[in-house]
């Protein structure tokens, strides 16, 4: 039985067929017996090294570091065998235990599961309890366990996404505590959810997470190989320039999703590799592939932890160690060879032709339907554990052998896996060699690349993708063309007369506001980014502020496509003042509009869940802005205690900017003349001859002469009315363009505060 599940022949001979960036190799086969032996011979005796515990050692790959920006050698093994030290890495946990408060009125106290972790008087239900093991290189873990078992819960754990406060228990790396930051550079995490951009090909994919991932130093070239030969290690060459596609496009199936995600994460050839349910969703067929590349991507020197809900008979026999979980307990830890010998002295002897996996979770389900539960076999497992017996047989699966003590130091191993290729995203030598000698003046940085190339990927990438969505910013586009014409024609030519003061007030009114209502259809951009943005940024692929400054730029190119196509409809068809100054300012009041209103929608998008909440948020907020813009009620008749309100209002200021901009334009420019005071009163229905004897008479009376020609109101006049005075039209764009700037920086501090993926 041994030879069946996934057992191992105890030797330590490493085998990495893709460690190395820009080194385009499918699966390397496993050596010959013959070649082995071969290496031991005078003539290949440079090119093999002994570890300590006598194991041969041998590298079927050359580095990136070998190879030239074509692909060949410039070192002296063409052949492609090279000595390197022998470097182990084993993640090691002790006595995890995590525990979390349950809402009080769903606490509900069943007798029937006393037994249960958790099931206490206390508030508390312990996810965890008292979870150890290992994990060790080359090598893939597997945790298995019903729903609800304790399986994310333990990849979290693992992955340090559970605040240590709330953790109990050790997380060590070759017997070293991991720093958080350290963690984040040698590891990556797969996510269950396909987190990808739909309208990217999988090779953009891959080599946008090349870019991010891979260090600056790495030529545009050598990361094109790198990504090739990751397409084909993950079997995408048929499927490497289709695009990903979601529910209305067609792209790549179910399987290739879920290989390009694993491809995102292992780009840079990280230590440790977590992938939470990685066969969720496949066709057994599709499932045994994607568990074969990380059986590979073990083989090249990986840690890799997975979670698997039923795994079959054919994946069964790729994984190294399992371990069943039951409600936060453990019920076995051990080799796939070992769960046949550990039923049947439980009592429950697995049938010939059974998968063994299928039958123990079958187990695991009865017992845990039952009044004692799984007590009794978590119980026997720890028992089982200590056997000779069973420890044995843990040895002859390891790949490691029966020693498999680590025997280098953790900043050891990580600089010799940083010389032989790995973890390239970090990597970075004073004098640029990966030799094993410069290895341990190898300083492993926080991100890859300086902010300024993250921000041109992102950018890219952002401008790829729209562009292959263009209906978006067309309907946009047409929206606002729309609301232009309808303004422009309902608003057309208006004339310098009473009436038409007022109807130039709702003119700005509703124009302002259009572009804030317009600005909405950002929200949805951040929302549907937003695990994405969560996936890379958990590992260090970019900067939070990277991201910001992207977003910004990307979105301010149609912003300012926008303002000139409603700027250049209405502006002359309504007859607005100024001329060709005043044409621009307006113009730039416009786009100052939607540049606020834009930073306003995506810093709203990073605060609300749902794009339904985001929505009404936005539209209940803008109704409250335009109430007190000045336009219903002016600032010197708004009650003190919502003045505050007032300075608030996004609105305010592009509206009193353009009322400005019209009405301060000529001072002398008349509005009102003589008798057209009478408009809208009672003696506006009495005959021009009347009210110009009435006018007369006013002048005689008052002693001040004026006549039916005399001005009576001019553009200074009005603004003072409207109470819009007290900033100028200048300081008016600012305090819009500053508003603009400020909800991005809001933005930022909501993506570096509030976005942590980590349980509490």
């Amino acid at each position: 039985m041994l030879s069946g599940y996934g057992a191992r022949v105890p030797s330590s001979t490493a085998i990495a067929p893709d460690a190395a960036p820009g080194h385009s190799s499918a699966a390397t086969p496993s050596l010959t017996l013959d070649q082995l032996l071969a290496l031991r011979s005078p003539s290949s005796v440079s090119k093999a090294t002994t570890d300590t515990s006598g194991h041969l050692v041998v590298d079927v790959h050359t580095t990136a570091t070998d190879d030239d920006e074509d692909g060949s050698s410039n070192g002296p093994d063409h052949d492609g065998f090279l000595a390197r030290p022998a470097v182990h890495f084993v993640l090691a946990f002790d006595d995890l235990t995590y525990s979390v408060k349950r809402p009080r009125s769903s606490f509900r106290r069943s007798p029937r599961h006393d037994n249960v972790v958790g099931a206490d008087d206390s508030r508390t239900r312990t996810l965890l309890d008292g979870i150890s093991g290992e994990a060790r290189e080359g090598e893939i873990m597997a945790v298995l366990g019903a729903s609800g078992a304790g399986k994310s819960t333990l990849i979290d754990a693992l992955a340090d996404r559970i605040h240590r406060e709330s953790l109990r228990g050790s997380v060590t790396l070759n017997g070293e505590a991991l720093d958080g930051r350290l963690l984040k550079v040698i590891s990556a995490y797969m996510m269950q959810d396909d987190l990808l951009y739909p309208m990217l090909t999988v090779a953009e994919t891959l080599m946008y997470a090349a870019e991010f991932r891979l260090p600056r130093s790495l030529s545009r070239s050598k990361k094109r190989s790198r990504v090739q030969a990751l397409i084909d290690q993950l079997g995408l060459r048929a499927a490497a320039d289709t695009i990903i596609g979601d529910e209305g496009r067609r792209g790549v199936s179910g399987g290739e999703r879920r290989r390009v995600s694993i491809g995102i994460d292992i780009i840079h050839d990280p230590i440790i590799l977590f992938l939470d349910e990685p066969t969720s969703g496949l066709d057994s067929t599709s499932a045994f592939m994607v568990v074969k590349v990380l059986q590979r991507i073990a083989q090249s020197g990986s840690v890799v932890v997975m979670s698997i809900h039923q795994p079959s008979y054919r994946i069964l026999g790729l994984l190294d160690r399992l371990l069943f979980l039951s409600r936060g307990r453990t019920v076995y830890y051990g080799p796939p060879a070992g769960l046949p010998m550990f039923f049947s002295e439980f009592g429950h002897p697995i049938p010939d032709g059974e998968n063994p996996a299928e039958f123990a979770l079958d187990t695991i389900r009865e017992l845990e339907g039952t009044p004692s539960g799984t007590k009794e076999l978590v119980e026997f497992s720890k028992s089982w554990q200590e056997k000779p017996l069973s420890r044995t047989i843990s040895a002859a699966a390891s790949t490691t052998g029966p020693d498999h003590t680590p025997s280098l130091t953790l900043k050891e191993a990580i600089s010799i896996s940083i010389a032989r290729g790995k973890l390239v995203s970090g990597a970075s030598s004073g004098d640029g060699s990966s030799s094993p000698a410069a290895a341990m003046n190898t300083k492993v940085a926080t991100y890859a690349n300086p902010w300024w190339v993250e921000v041109w990927v992102l950018t890219r990438r952002a401008f790829t993708n729209t562009r292959r969505t263009p209906e978006l910013f067309l309907i946009r586009l047409g929206t606002v063309t729309v609301t232009a014409f309808i303004l422009a024609t309902v608003f057309w030519r208006l004339d310098n007369t009473p009436k038409g003061i007022n109807e130039r007030f709702g003119f700005f009114a509703i124009g302002m506001s259009t572009m804030f209502y317009t600005s909405a259809d950002a929200l949805p951009v951040f929302l549907t980014e937003r695990y994405i943005y969560i996936r890379e940024t958990a590992h260090n692929a970019y900067r939070r502020s990277s991201y910001t400054l992207s977003n910004a730029l990307v979105s301010f190119p149609p912003l300012l496509l926008l303002s000139l196509s409603f700027a250049a409809i209405t502006f002359f068809a309504v007859g607005l003042a100024g001329g060709a100054q005043g044409f621009v300012f307006f113009a730039l009041v416009v786009l100052a509009s939607f540049w606020a209103g834009s930073g306003f929608v995506t810093f709203l998008s990073a605060v609300v869940p749902h794009v339904i909440i985001g929505y009404t948020v936005v539209v209940a907020v803008l109704a409250y802005f335009l109430l007190f813009s000045g336009f219903f009620v002016t600032r010197d008749r708004i009650p003190r205690y919502w003045i505050w309100f007032h300075y608030l209002s996004l609105i305010k200021y592009p509206y009193q900017a353009v009322m400005q901009n019209e009405f301060g334009a000529d001072p002398g420019r008349c509005f009102m003349r003589g008798v057209q005071m009478f408009d809208g009163t009672p003696m506006g229905k009495l005959p021009v001859e009347t009210q110009v004897n009435v006018l007369n008479a006013m002048s005689r009376s008052m002693r001040v002469d004026f006549n039916s020609s005399s001005c009576i109101t001019a553009g200074p006049d009005i603004l003072a009315k409207q109470a819009v005075t007290d900033l100028g039209k200048w300081a008016c764009l600012g305090v819009t363009v500053a508003w603009g700037f400020l909800f991005r920086v809001l933005f930022y501090l909501t993506l570096l505060h509030g976005s942590r993926n980590k349980r509490r």
